[in-house]
């Protein structure tokens, strides 16, 4: 049976959280003259001289609201990656527990274990880019605290199967994260509803794909108030900006707009894979739920460095386990998309 007291670290259980001026306070008021700021502004504007909303909750009512989820069953981070390493310093003790990731898989995991001494389990995807379910539950043992999932997955581009995520967190007495960071582009439903199911869950999300705020850094982890009051406990105080939290807020305003550019990056994407798809030199375009595509080529090096040349950045994949020969291309404007294919015919082997 999962039990969140026995994941946890024994001097993260112990620890006294930094408490902030605004965490000593709640509600509004029309003087501050709490938390040494400079009451005079600044040269760039007048606003910015205050701290931030330490727990961001305007933000996270509104989240809450598209989402449907309650504010307190959901954490930000700067970027999913401090959401990643918090995760780590929460709940796995340096040179004694254990992390399983699925490669190929967001390449986060592994660093973010490593800087935390951690060490990584691998199960491999199955050829199909499945999780080997067998491979998965033989690597598991008491010291394991957290099994990682990347669905949609990247850099291969599909869905897990959604049963085989619900006989992990069914059987698995650790935290099971799935990253949803492209949930967006799929027609695959979130996990975030299944959190009063699943107190082991945590699902991460971003505003860097399907919103287009890479440049904000703003992740989501979303899982159970415990979980989130953890996390709370042990981030900086301050760690979402004023600027991210209003610019996140007017975002939140425009879910039709974004709903509306995400059909049409779809619709660009299935169009793209099906430019590619002709060219000679391409073997296979995988099927993708993301805002990118996985491309086999029969010379992936060639063809990256001839792009290079062309002036066009894609990522080459072909270290990657399971991944030899690929390129991974994400959906671009309408002139982008048009630009690589029209470099990449003329491309000569």
């Amino acid at each position: 049976m999962f039990q969140l007291e026995n994941l946890l670290r024994e001097n993260i259980r112990q620890l006294t959280p930094y408490s902030s001026a605004r965490d000593e306070f709640k509600g509004e008021a029309r003087i501050f003259l709490d938390a040494n700021e400079n009451s005079l502004g600044s040269p760039l504007t007048r606003w910015y001289n205050r701290y931030p909303d330490p727990l961001q909750w305007k933000l996270k009512e509104a989240i809450g609201l598209i989402k449907g989820v309650d504010p307190t069953n959901l954490f930000l981070g700067n970027g999913s990656d401090e959401c990643i390493d918090l995760l780590y310093r929460a709940f796995c003790n340096p040179g004694k527990d254990n992390i399983i990731i699925n490669p190929p898989t967001y390449g986060m995991y592994e660093v973010s274990a490593r800087i935390n001494d951690v060490q990584i389990k691998k199960a491999p995807l199955l050829d199909n880019f499945q999780l080997d379910l067998v491979h998965l539950e033989n690597l598991v043992d008491d010291a394991t605290k957290i099994i990682w999932i990347c669905s949609p997955n990247n850099p291969t581009g599909n869905a897990i199967d959604r049963e085989d995520i619900e006989i992990v967190l069914n059987n698995f007495e650790g935290l099971v994260v799935v990253d949803e960071a492209y949930i967006n582009f799929s027609r695959h439903k979130s996990f975030i509803q299944e959190l009063g199911d699943y107190p082991n869950l945590v699902v991460l999300q971003t505003f860097s794909k399907a919103w287009g705020l890479a440049g904000l850094r703003l992740g989501m982890a979303f899982a159970a108030e415990n979980i989130i009051d953890i996390l709370n406990r042990i981030k900086p105080p301050y760690n979402i900006n004023q600027s991210t939290q209003e610019i996140a807020l007017t975002a939140l305003q425009e879910v039709g707009q974004v709903n509306e550019m995400i059909k049409l990056i779809v619709a660009m994407r299935d169009e793209l894979s099906v430019q590619l798809s002709s060219l000679p030199f391409v073997l296979k375009v995988y099927p993708s739920d993301a805002n990118f595509l996985l491309v086999k080529m029969s010379d992936a090096q060639s063809v990256y460095d001839h792009l290079l040349r062309e002036g066009i950045v894609v990522r080459n994949r072909s270290n990657v386990e399971l991944c030899a020969g690929c390129l991974r291309i994400t959906v671009g404007t309408d002139s982008e998309n048009m630009g690589l294919i029209t470099a990449l015919r003329h491309f000569s082997a």
